[in-house]
């Protein structure tokens, strides 16, 4: 049951990287077109800053937390 979990754990936290890479990426490239005048989505992503990358960066953190605490009590109480 606990290897299922950290399996899932593990999967969702690989999506949330990635996403939260794409989110710099675009956030970048936007910054970039706004400063040049090209229109590269800054204003949508200003939107999409609270509903998605927001939770998104805090997900993340709180998975990598939640994932390494498993391991650290998975390592004192049951050693292999």
């Amino acid at each position: 049951m606990k290897e299922q979990f950290v399996k899932w754990l593990n999967r969702i936290l690989i999506f949330d990287v990635f996403l939260v890479i794409v989110g710099f990426l675009w956030f970048a490239l936007a910054v970039i077109g706004e400063s040049t005048g090209i229109p590269l989505g800054f204003k949508l992503f200003q939107r999409l800053w609270l509903p998605l990358f927001n939770p998104a960066i805090s997900i993340l953190i709180a998975g990598a937390i939640f994932s390494w605490a498993i391991n650290q009590i998975q390592e004192r109480w049951f050693p292999k």
